[in-house]
């Protein structure tokens, strides 16, 4: 059974359910898992980070209150936050030039709030697939714990 991941979406599933992301252009699809329990969720952010001027109801557009909502959502599964795990893929750019691509683009610092926070909350980056110019779309097992991850163009598909 897969379920979809919409643009500022947040899902929490288990084993076996599939949760799938689908056009990730600068967005950033994050997977949280605990292989104890087979649960985790998956998140399709749009900006790095959360202004205190933004409304509250829309955390899941932001890279860093969507991890910690996350966090919040799968602990009260039963997930453990010591065993929790992250995979992120995305944050491409699309249209910048290649300068802003290396500094500045939104796809960049999506990528960089990700890290950021997943380092802050404790919890290590299993794997990535970032940057680059190329959309993708995720599909997240919730049996295995893997991530594919489609990149357009050269249909090339990587397992994190």
């Amino acid at each position: 059974m897969s379920e979809r991941v919409g643009i500022a979406e947040l899902r929490i599933g288990r084993a076996p359910e599939v949760l799938k992301a689908y056009g990730l252009g600068s967005c950033l699809a994050i997977a949280l898992y605990d292989p104890g329990l087979r649960v985790g969720g998956l998140v399709h952010s749009l900006l790095p980070q959360r202004r205190a001027r933004d409304p509250l109801g829309e955390l899941t557009k932001y890279v860093d209150a969507a991890i910690r909502l996350m966090l919040e959502e799968l602990t009260k599964t039963g997930a453990d936050p010591a065993r929790l795990q992250a995979k992120i893929a995305g944050g491409a750019n699309m249209f910048e030039t290649e300068y802003l691509t290396l500094m500045h683009s939104i796809g960049v610092r999506n990528a960089r709030s990700a890290r950021e926070t997943l380092l802050e909350l404790g919890i290590p980056l299993a794997g990535e697939e970032v940057g680059g110019n190329r959309g993708r779309t995720v599909a997240f097992d919730l049996a295995s714990g893997q991530l594919l991850v489609y990149c357009a163009r050269d249909n090339r598909v990587t397992t994190l």
